[in-house]
This record gives structure tokens, C-alpha cells and sequence, in this order.
């Protein structure tokens, strides 16, 4: 695939205060009205071309003969305007939402994009608050929130407990409808009328299209209000920075659930924007369920691959191990972007290498940056770059402030693609935003090049994560969860940095099982693995040897990051405080004047 990207450029702002305000001397393109646009456009132009396509489960013969059961554009518009029909009679609309608790889907997707183009409110919920939690507390909070008139499960076999968490009958209008397959079914035989084209003409880019739910470092999930406008924004400036995806429709395998704006927002809707294939990844990096990605990845092989870091730590080894699964990876291959946390230069050597040995050539590789609140992107890379951590460039029409903090810059941004605020949270969303009008994200930046800003910020932590130790000396908690990372590649999934008013620095950390296979002679928790990850932290802190930027200890953990607790979300990033709060009795173990042992000490 060939890679044209808008030329990198930016204009640099710099104040007395310190701050300093960056923007694309680019013009923004034009952002169509609503997403709707897109599914009626492709409906028209390329009737038959799949939108969606999700692998048939076993006994299942509902495939296109390919093992895919496909949704056409052409399907996909019928089922968006019957399913805009029969919610529009079952009274829903911009005060009455739709929640969705079931995983990606077919009929996730079509019922996402019937309500939007209506203008009645989708809010998709992490089915792990269903599924794996066991209070139900964030569900029942969401719930109450959102105040939806109908949820959309699935099976509800899986979801039953759940439900009977939820009270249906206490909202002030008529009892909560539970949706399953059958009653989408009934919905989609639904037939359109004049009702769907008016409420359509009415929908433009201040209504609200999602609501998405981001815990942030503390606290019950926020409800981050996602309009038309927002989504359609991130579209446009996604198609004037990669021109590439309007010549060719994209090619798309992913397993990002739609819940999170990465997947929901970014990936899904590239597909929708640009005329391509979303193939639904059921699998995701996590032990047995990789094994899904890397059977999908057998039978669809993507032009463009979105994931995040610790989804290509799980993919890697299968892919330097197996040739054949190489070869159906890399054949049309042409980009590779991950964002979500940062990626460790040393998964990138790797994502090369591999890359290299089965095409002769490197797969180039781009990242970008935001958050929920950004609809997500607020900037990204469009040039080729040789290393991790490059966040990009603010993409037209968006602005980055960068304000001294801590011996930090801090990001805030400010443009068409930012939340209006939260659901029901009028605090929340004044304390979000400075005074003028930036929205305060929380991370910081750096540039690249401080003599050469067109290269790009790099991006530089949590500002609320660093911490300093008993002498005073600040630890920058982001770049050394990469070094740790990167040292003791392949084994570790991600760590934990701890230390905060503590002599030293020490490390909670989670094994990556796939990558430790070479150690299995031990097994996980025997000697080799502790053999490795001693051997190599303690050639990192030859290296580094300064007091924030050496590791004293390691302890491995067993249990699993809680969804419960905040520790993670369904990307796999981890959320350090909740961590470090839920597990100080670990932490403690690390500070012990006699570690145990099962503390690695370096």
C-alpha cells in the first residue's frame, strides 16, 4: 500500500508565561454534517463492498462461504433505517438513550450507527462490568446516568446476573426493554418511513451522538459526551493527514472493543469513512484469547493494523515463531499504528525484524495521541519515523497548549474534535477546561527536537503519576516502565513504578506468558524467568545508575489486574495509583527491611 501522507508542518506560539501553543498551518477539511453521511454515501457507490465481516463460530452456517458472515454497505444502510424506525416508535430519542452491553458484533454495529443517524444517544458499556465484575457497581452507576429506554445484550444467558442488578422499572418513564438477537431480529424487519428522514434532517454536529465512559486515575466511570461534530472532525483530519485511505479502502482486523474511543471511534469508523472492511477480532491479548487473534489473523489479512502496546507484546512471538501466520500478516500490510500507552522500542526492533524477514522490506509504523475527551486524536504522525514515542503533530484544525508543570509541559487542547463536557457533571466539566476554553488532558510533552518542533512532541508521561523519592529526586514513572519493558523483553506484559517517598525505586509486574515460553524450563515462576529478569534489570542499572533511574526490586504478580478495582481497562492500560492503592500490601513487601522471597532483588 502506497503511504502518502500530508506534508508535516506547524506553527509554534511562544508566551511570556512559558507556554507555548502549536497548531497545523494547514486548514482543516470540511467535516460532513453526521456519520450518517458515510453509510449512505458507500450504500450508493459500493453497495456490495463489506463494511462489517465476524467470523462464523463452529456449526454456524451463516458465512459467505469465506468463514466471515459479512454486512454489506447496502445491508448495512436497510438495518441502519429499519433499526432508526422501530426506535423511533419504541419512543427513544435524544432524552431516552440506548445502552449497549454486548461485545463487537454485527448487530452491535448496525444498532450503534441506526440510533446516531436518528439522533438518539448510543452509550456502550465494557461488557467486563457485566461479565467480570462482581459488585456491579460501575454497571448500576452507568445505568442510572444514562437512564436508557432500551439495553441491547446479546445473549442474555451471559448477562443475566447483571440485569438483575439493574432495577428496570425505577426510571421515571415506562420499564427498561431488554434487546437480544431476537428482538434485533424483529427490529430490523422494521419498515422505514417519513419519520426516519425528518429526524435524520434534524441531526447535525452538535447532537449527541455516544456517550463513552472513562474512569480516569480515580472514581466511578464519567460519562464523556461525544457529538456528531466531534466524530466527524476526527474523520476529516484523519483522511487530510493519511490521503492514502481515501485512494484505497482499508482493509481493517481489530479487536478494540467499541466501548473505548480507540476502537469505538477511531477504527470502526475509518472503515465507515473511507469504503473498507472492519473485520471483528474476537480474540484480544490475553491468554487463550490471543490464540482467536492469531487464527484471524490466518484468515484476513489487514492493509492497516491498530493495536496497542500489550496487544503486540502477546502477537510478537507468534509471529517471529510461525512464518505461514508472518506471511498472512505482513502480505498487504502497509501501516502499523498503536497509541493507547507507549510502546517500548524494543517491541518496535521487533515489529521490524519480523517484518523484514518476511517481505524484505520494514513495516512503517505511526502513532497519535488523545483521549475520549478528543474523540480521540488530537495529534498523529503523518511522515516516516525511525523510533517509538513520537506522538506527532497537532492535526489541522486542532491546537496543543503545553504549560511548564512540575519541571513538565503539560498538554491542553483545544478544538472541533473536544468533548462539550460530561454527562450530568457540570463540575466536572468546568474543572476540565482552562480559561481559554483549552480542555486539560493530564499528560505531558516534550519535543523531539527542541531545535526542529516539525518533528514532533514525544510523549512524557502522566504529570500525576511522577513522584519523588526520600532524597528529593523526581522518578518520571512513563519512561521507566519503558526501560523496564524493554530490558526484560519478551517476559513482561507491563509494571508498576512505586517509590513515591521511599529511598528507592522498586517494580510490580504482570509476566507476558506468550513471552516467556524460551524460560518455561522453570516454568513462570522457576528460576530461568527470575534468572532473566534479574540479569537484565541489573545491566539496565549499570547503565542508569542514578537513584531515580535505577530499579532496586521486583516482585511478579499472579492476580490478574482487577476491573473491579480500576487497575486496567479493556485496552490493557494500566492504571498506576489504582494499583499501587489496591496492592499496598505488595507494595509494602517491596520496602521490607527483609524482602521475602519471592521479591527479585537487583
Amino acid at each position: 500500500m502506497s503511504l502518502n501522507f500530508l506534508e508535516p508542518r506547524v506553527e509554534v506560539e511562544r508566551r511570556a508565561d512559558g507556554s507555548i501553543i502549536l497548531s497545523s498551518p494547514h486548514a482543516m477539511a470540511k467535516a460532513v454534517p453526521q456519520l450518517g453521511h458515510y453509510m449512505r454515501h458507500w450504500a450508493n457507490k459500493t453497495p456490495d463492498q463489506p463494511f462489517l465481516a465476524q467470523r462464523t463460530r463452529d456449526g454456524d452456517d451463516g458465512s459467505d462461504g469465506d468463514g466471515w458472515r459479512h454486512l454489506t454497505f447496502a445491508t448495512a444502510r436497510q438495518q441502519a433505517d429499519a433499526i432508526s424506525q422501530a426506535l423511533l416508535d419504541r419512543g427513544l430519542g435524544p432524552e431516552r438513550p440506548l445502552m449497549i452491553l454486548s461485545p463487537n458484533s454485527l448487530r452491535h454495529g448496525a444498532l450503534t450507527y441506526g440510533a446516531m443517524q436518528v439522533g438518539i444517544p448510543v452509550a456502550p458499556v465494557s461488557p467486563a462490568y457485566c461479565l467480570m465484575s462482581r459488585d456491579f457497581a460501575k454497571l448500576r452507576h452507568i445505568f442510572d446516568l444514562v437512564a436508557p429506554a432500551m439495553i441491547f445484550v446479546e445473549d442474555r444467558a451471559p448477562f443475566a446476573a447483571a440485569l438483575d442488578n439493574l432495577d428496570l422499572n425505577s426510571l421515571d418513564l415506562n420499564a427498561v426493554e431488554v434487546l437480544d438477537a431476537a428482538g434485533f431480529d424483529a427490529l430490523v424487519a422494521t419498515t422505514p418511513g417519513a419519520a426516519v428522514a425528518a429526524a435524520y434532517a434534524r441531526v447535525g454536529p452538535d447532537s449527541v451522538a455516544k456517550y463513552l465512559f472513562t474512569s480516569g486515575s480515580t472514581g466511578l466511570p464519567k460519562g464523556v459526551i461525544n457529538t456528531q461534530g466531534m466524530l466527524c472532525a476526527n474523520m476529516a483530519q484523519l483522511q487530510q493527514i493519511w490521503p492514502f485511505l481515501t485512494e484505497r479502502p482499508p482493509v481493517l482486523l481489530d479487536w478494540l472493543p467499541w466501548n473505548h474511543t480507540f476502537g469505538g471511534n477511531i477504527v470502526i469508523n475509518n472503515a465507515l469513512a473511507n469504503g473498507g472492511t472492519l473485520h471483528i477480532d474476537s480474540g484480544k491479548p490475553a491468554p487463550g484469547l490471543i490464540d482467536i487473534t492469531v487464527d484471524n489473523i490466518r484468515h484476513a489479512s489487514p492493509s492497516l493494523y491498530y493495536n496497542v502496546p500489550a496487544g503486540f507484546a502477546a502477537l510478537l512471538p507468534f509471529l517471529e515463531d510461525d512464518g505461514a501466520l508472518a506471511e498472512s500478516f505482513f502480505r498487504r500490510l502497509g501501516l502499523i499504528f498503536y497509541a493507547g500507552a507507549a510502546l517500548p522500542q524494543d517491541l518496535w526492533r521487533r515489529l521490524e525484524a519480523v517484518s523484514q524477514a518476511t517481505t524484505g522490506q520494514k513495516v512503517a509504523m505511526v502513532s497519535a495521541w488523545g483521549s475520549t475527551e478528543t474523540a480521540p486524536m488530537a495529534t498523529a504522525v503523518h511522515w516516516h519515523i525511525d523510533r517509538a514515542g513520537v506522538i506527532g503533530l497537532p492535526v489541522p484544525g486542532t491546537e496543543v497548549k503545553m504549560v511548564p508543570n512540575g519541571g513538565k509541559m503539560e498538554l491542553r487542547v483545544r478544538g472541533p474534535n473536544i468533548t462539550p463536557g460530561y454527562l450530568k457533571r457540570p463540575d466536572l466539566t468546568a474543572e476540565a477546561f482552562d480559561a481559554e476554553g483549552f480542555y486539560r488532558i493530564g499528560d505531558a510533552g516534550r519535543f523531539a527536537d527542541e531545535g526542529a518542533p516539525v518533528k514532533g512532541l514525544v510523549f512524557d508521561g502522566r504529570v500525576a503519576e511522577d513522584f519523588k523519592l526520600t532524597t528529593g529526586t523526581w522518578v518520571n514513572c512513563g519512561g521507566l516502565r519503558l526501560a523496564a519493558l524493554t530490558a526484560t523483553s519478551p517476559v513482561l506484559q507491563d509494571v508498576v513504578v512505586a517509590g513515591h517517598d521511599r529511598d528507592f525505586v522498586s517494580l510490580l509486574a504482570w509476566p507476558n506468558l506468550a513471552g516467556c515460553r524460551a524460560f518455561l524450563d522453570d516454568n513462570v515462576e522457576g528460576g530461568g524467568l527470575r534468572r532473566h529478569i534479574k540479569d537484565s534489570l541489573s545491566a539496565h542499572n549499570r547503565a542508569n545508575p542514578g537513584s531515580s533511574t535505577r530499579i532496586a526490586r521486583l516482585l511478579l504478580l499472579s492476580a490478574p489486574p482487577s476491573v473491579d478495582a480500576n487497575e486496567i481497562t479493556d485496552k490493557g492500560y494500566i492504571n498506576q495509583r489504582a494499583v499501587l492503592e489496591n496492592r499496598s500490601g505488595d507494595v509494602e513487601r517491596l520496602y521490607a527491611g527483609t524482602p521475602d522471597e519471592e521479591i527479585i532483588q537487583l
